[in-house]
């Protein structure tokens, strides 16, 4: 396949991690009454600072100086223990023939020890973007222009797979078609823009075959304009 580059989210797409990140609050912060699930469902593709502050408020209370550092470091350690690649990633990857990269706001040292500890890191080598070192979140769309110009494509050229509201939000900013993929058991709680949802790895290289056969003549109309 080729004509089209696909950029990853990392969290809740490829990597089970959004579990482990918010078990990581209730350990550290067991005043929270929540369940994992529902803190799952409140942060999902939020950046950290912000989540810190939305704790804070619910807490009354300011966070320790070195929280961050311990929460880094306690997820470090849930994902040197327990952190799995999603369900089919893996098959999916073996079969995909195309360009891809990972876009992921967390920071550089977090994306590269999911991807060595659940097995992903051969399948993008050094094709890793994070907004940390961007310095733009989702759903702001320069983390995914940035990822589109340093692979050699142009926005129509790209397709991101993601599982948060936010990031599918920021694919449409930056002009992108967005595949959204919903965890087995989850909905979608609002479509933005054309995305495609979808509830299987393993569908993926046929959804992104259809897109490319779809999408085509009008990628080649704009490169000739």
């Amino acid at each position: 396949m080729t004509g089209i580059c696909v950029i990853f989210d990392l969290d809740g797409t490829l990597v089970d991690s959004e579990g482990l990140c918010n078990q990581a609050f209730l350990d550290l912060l067991p005043q929270l009454s929540d369940t994992v699930e529902s803190l799952i469902q409140q942060y999902r593709g939020k950046k950290l600072t912000s989540i810190l502050a939305d704790l804070e408020g619910r807490l009354s209370q300011k966070l320790p100086d070195a929280f961050e550092q311990h929460y880094r470091q306690h997820v470090s350690e849930l994902f040197s223990r327990e952190l799995k690649p999603m369900p089919g990633v893996l098959e999916m990857l073996e079969t995909a023939n195309f360009p891809k990269c990972i876009a992921s706001s967390g920071p550089p040292l977090k994306i590269r020890q999911a991807l060595q500890v659940s097995g992903l890191a051969p399948y993008f080598g050094d094709s890793i973007f994070s907004s940390y070192e961007v310095g733009s979140w989702k759903p702001e769309p320069g983390l995914f222009q940035y990822a589109a110009n340093a692979m050699g494509f142009m926005p129509s050229q790209c397709v991101v797979v993601e599982d948060s509201e936010v990031g599918i939000e920021a694919a449409a900013a930056a002009g992108m078609r967005a595949f959204r993929y919903v965890r087995n058991g989850e909905t979608s709680s609002c479509r933005v823009g054309e995305e495609v949802s979808f509830d299987d790895m393993l569908q993926l290289p046929q959804l992104l075959a259809q897109f490319v056969s779809n999408a085509q003549p009008i990628i080649q109309r704009r490169q000739v304009r």
